[in-house]
């Protein structure tokens, strides 16, 4: 229908999440309105991905050097810990700007049916980054099977470290109605409940 190289973009374009047929016409569509600056930002943009983003040697976030910048920054809270399951989640708190503390990145989380082991994502380096100055470790991992079961292997990997392992509250979001959450919420909510 299309001509094959317009069809290889589309294809391209489809393995976006959330991108379907049509939304992956309409793009390529688009990119033909796109001056020759616009292509060559676009095509140097996706080059300097893949050259120039690493992950971070001590936390595991996204970084364009050896370690990032949160981990740089000696205004950060050395004494406690975040730990996330992806980069996109080191994001998510940073934007609330309560959390000043330091990450740490895991890159995924347990799944046995998935074949992912404890030894497939980011824990090993976590363990050594446990020093004598740091005395929380916040575990902010999804409030789903595989994030509790992450969650759980390392609280019990933790339980002989000096060091106080919290969880993130789950509950009702705001504006949430009782009637639309789900079993697990509800009981999260209940077991989170605090005092007015």
């Amino acid at each position: 229908m299309y001509p094959k190289k317009f069809e290889n973009l589309i294809d391209n374009l489809r393995k976006f999440p959330g991108v379907g047929i049509k939304s992956a016409e309409r793009y390529a569509f688009e990119m033909l309105n796109y001056s020759d600056e616009d292509i060559d930002n676009f095509i140097q943009s996706l080059i300097d991905l893949k050259n120039d983003i690493h992950t971070c040697s001590i936390c595991g976030n996204l970084s364009d050097g050896e370690t990032c910048d949160i981990c740089k920054d000696p205004s950060r809270n050395q004494h406690m810990i975040a730990i996330v399951q992806s980069p996109k989640d080191v994001i998510a708190l940073e934007k609330t700007a309560q959390y000043h503390g330091l990450y740490h990145v895991l890159n995924g989380v347990i799944s046995t049916s998935k074949g992912i082991m404890p030894e497939d994502i980011n824990i090993a380096s976590l363990l050594d980054r446990i020093t004598d100055d740091v005395n929380e470790i916040l575990i902010a991992t999804n409030p789903t099977i595989e994030g509790e079961t992450t969650a759980l292997y390392i609280g019990k990997l933790l339980e002989n470290k000096d060091v106080e392992v919290t969880r993130l509250a789950h509950g009702l979001p705001m504006g949430g109605h009782l009637d639309y959450a789900d079993e697990l919420t509800l009981i999260k909510a209940l077991e989170g409940r605090k005092k007015l």
